[in-house]
C-alpha cells in the first residue's frame, strides 16, 4: 500500500509541474468499482477550453474472496463538446496497462496487458465543486499470461534460464473504461 501512495503523491507533483497553470483540478471515485470492493483513485487536470488529462488508478486483492488480483493505471485525455471542461458530453482517448492474476474453474491466468480505447462519456455539475461522470468504453489490449490449471507443476514445466516464461498471448477487443464517478473539484 505504500507504493500506491507515492505513486499518488508523485503523480501529483508532476501534474502540478507539467500545467502549473491549471484552471481545474479534480479527484475522483468511481463509484461502481468501489461496490465490486476494488479500491480506485482518480485525477483529471484542464489542460485547455475544452479538454483535460486524466489518471485512475485501480486495485483488488480478493475482492469477496474470489482468487481475484490486479492493478491497472488508465491515463486518458478528454475533449468536451461544450467548449468547458468537466461539463456535458465528452469523448476521450485512454491508455491501460497492468497486471492481474485470477482462477476460474480451476485455471490459472496470470500476467500482464497494454493498450489502447476510446471513451464516450456526460458529466453533470451536482454543486459548484461535484460532479457525476458517467462513461464507457472500448479498446484493444494486448496480453502476455502464464496459463495453467491448479496443482500443475508450471514454475517447474516452463522454466527457461531461471525465468518463468508466458505461454499464451495476444488480443482482445474489451471495454477500457466503463462506470459512474464522483468527482469533487479541488481548484
Amino acid at each position: 500500500m505504500m507504493v500506491m501512495k507515492r505513486f499518488f503523491l508523485a503523480l501529483t507533483m508532476c501534474l502540478f509541474f507539467i500545467h502549473g497553470k491549471a484552471q481545474m483540478l479534480a479527484v475522483n471515485t468511481d463509484v461502481a468499482f468501489d461496490a465490486m470492493a476494488v479500491q480506485n483513485l482518480g485525477l483529471e487536470m484542464t489542460t485547455g477550453n475544452s479538454s483535460t488529462i486524466g489518471v485512475s488508478v485501480l486495485y483488488a486483492n480478493k475482492p469477496y474472496n474470489k482468487a481475484i488480483k490486479f492493478a491497472l493505471v488508465q491515463p486518458e485525455w478528454r475533449f468536451y463538446f461544450s467548449g468547458r471542461p468537466m461539463h456535458s458530453h465528452f469523448v476521450g482517448l485512454c491508455a491501460i496497462g497492468g497486471t492481474y492474476d485470477f482462477t476460474n474453474k480451476g485455471k490459472v491466468r496470470d500476467g500482464y496487458g497494454a493498450g489502447i480505447g476510446i471513451t464516450f462519456g456526460y458529466v453533470w455539475n451536482l454543486t459548484k465543486s461535484l460532479s457525476l461522470d458517467i462513461h464507457g468504453g472500448l479498446g484493444c489490449i494486448a496480453y502476455r499470461q502464464k496459463e495453467y490449471y491448479e496443482g500443475d507443476y508450471y514454475d517447474e514445466e516452463y522454466t527457461v534460464n531461471g525465468n518463468v516464461k508466458a505461454n499464451a498471448s495476444g488480443y482482445w477487443l474489451l471495454p477500457t473504461k466503463i462506470g459512474v464517478s464522483l468527482s469533487y473539484i479541488l481548484k
